[in-house]
């Protein structure tokens, strides 16, 4: 069974038209979505920073990673459910296309429910091994404890987005985010500034904004896509498209997993440098954050990009772009970079007056926004590679990266020169991972879409001959 899903003014099909036209459109949403995902994400920490004092600052930064040990595994998933169905939209194949829905609904409510439980037991453990100072330890646990709460929502809305920016519709996802961000902001003032809950008020503001953001992307998904079979409660499970989904997702969720331990090991050579060396480091975070708004917005263009074409059987116009959007994705990171660098103080006194704080998150800055570019064409490339099918491919990557030159290199440097530079480990990982990411166009898979690229663009010339 293959029907054609109704078109929809927000739903770009990637298979045909200018390809960069048709990238910078599917990424624009995803870039002001970002600045706003950045603004909720740094609410708290201005809110924070200007309410309360640079162990709260700490405690919400330093929270951030165990939290990021149990999304890893699902944020796996919800990519490689992105990547199935931009290649059933591709093939327009609404059978595969609705089962693989259906079945993504019912796992979220699956994986979500025991792990919100796991995490509230289990989050204190992790923070006592990133080794988090004692006056920042009680905030922690408060914050990421409240925050589990709101994992549903969390993992609901981050499905929903995957499905939508696999059907080639990016531009819902920001509605969603601006009502997050809104509602966000406005309790972090009624509960921060107006009501002294410090940190607790922080977590509880975001869940809430969460579960509207997931309530709001159900709505959407029915309203707009009524021939989708989209189900808000768990139900069946098909046995053919979970197979598929975890084949896909495992693999990104082991690179996500990898990553995030890694992003721990970091954070405890932070945390042993004191708070206010981590109050800086997580304002740092908030601003690199806000100049790779390119990153994640192409990287997202590229995989739905690769799985529609790639679907499709248009090989010759997946190699083209292929090419192309690393390059472009890369210039623009660059170029986003140095507006940040130029802006990088009056930014962080925004965050914080002191000056303590202020002068370590200037460090941090400098150590890493120069090489973010790199990370860019690193993460388009290895997007390329996760849309046809190639996931082993990136978690090869990211594992080398990580544990062959990120940590190894920070233990390095705090051990032999200075501790308050162990985050130039992260500009020298992202050096070595753009320079690995290029060899996959010496790949076995690439040079597949190389010879069926030819055979196309020669059927072409011979049909235009005749």
């Amino acid at each position: 069974m293959t029907l054609k899903l109704k078109t929809s003014k927000t739903k770009l099909d990637m298979t045909t038209g200018p390809i960069m036209k048709l990238i910078v459109l599917f990424a624009i949403p995803m870039v002001i979505g970002n600045i706003l995902q950045q603004l909720y994400s740094t609410a708290d920490t201005f809110i924070i920073g200007n309410f309360c004092g640079p162990a709260s600052i700490a405690a919400v930064g330093t929270s951030s990673q165990p939290l990021e040990v149990f999304m890893c595994v699902f944020m796996g998933i919800g990519t490689g459910v992105s990547i199935l169905v931009s290649i059933y939209t591709g093939a327009d194949d609404l059978e595969k296309l609705g089962n693989t829905v259906r079945t993504a609904v019912t796992f979220t409510y699956m994986a979500a429910l025991p792990l919100t439980v796991l995490g509230i037991i289990i989050s204190p453990a992790i923070l006592r091994f990133m080794q988090v100072p004692a006056d920042t330890w009680s905030l922690a646990v408060t914050y990421i404890r409240i925050v589990f709460l709101g994992f549903l929502g969390i993992m609901g809305y981050n499905m929903n987005a995957g499905i939508l920016r696999g059907l080639g519709d990016s531009a819902a996802s920001l509605l969603f985010l601006v009502i997050s961000t809104i509602a966000n902001i406005i309790l972090d003032v009624v509960f921060i500034a107006l009501l002294g809950m410090d940190v607790a008020g922080a977590a509880l503001g975001t869940i809430i904004a969460m579960y509207l953001s997931w309530a709001s992307s159900i709505i959407y998904i029915k309203k707009k896509y009524p021939e989708l079979p989209f189900t808000v409660l768990p139900g069946s499970l098909n046995r053919e498209s979970l197979v598929k989904i975890l084949k896909t997702g495992l693999p990104l969720g082991f690179n996500n997993s990898v990553y995030t331990v890694g992003h721990i090991m970091m954070q405890s050579l932070i945390n042993t440098q004191g708070s206010y060396f981590m109050a800086g480091a997580s304002i740092t975070g908030r601003i690199m954050g806000l100049s790779s708004i390119a990153i994640t917005s192409f990287a997202a263009a590229m995989s739905t990009f690769a799985g529609q074409n790639f679907g499709a059987e248009n090989y010759a116009r997946l190699r083209k772009g292929g090419r192309i959007v690393p390059l472009y994705s890369g210039l623009i990171t660059m170029g986003l970079g140095v507006i940040m660098y130029i802006f990088a103080e009056p930014l962080i006194r925004l965050f914080t007056k002191d000056p303590q704080t202020v002068r370590f998150a200037l460090l941090c800055i400098s150590l890493q926004l120069p090489f973010q570019w790199c990370y860019c064409v690193l993460n388009t490339i290895l997007n390329l590679s996760n849309g046809i099918g190639g996931v082993k491919y990136s978690t090869m990557i990211n594992v080398l990266m990580l544990w062959a030159v990120r940590i190894p290199s920070a233990f390095l440097i705090n051990r032999f020169y200075d501790g308050h530079y162990v985050t130039f480990g992260v500009s020298i990982s992202f050096i070595f991972g753009m320079i690995a990411a290029l060899t996959f166009f010496r790949s076995e898979r690439w040079r597949e879409i190389v010879i069926r690229a030819d055979m196309q663009e020669m059927k072409t010339q011979n049909i235009m001959a005749q």
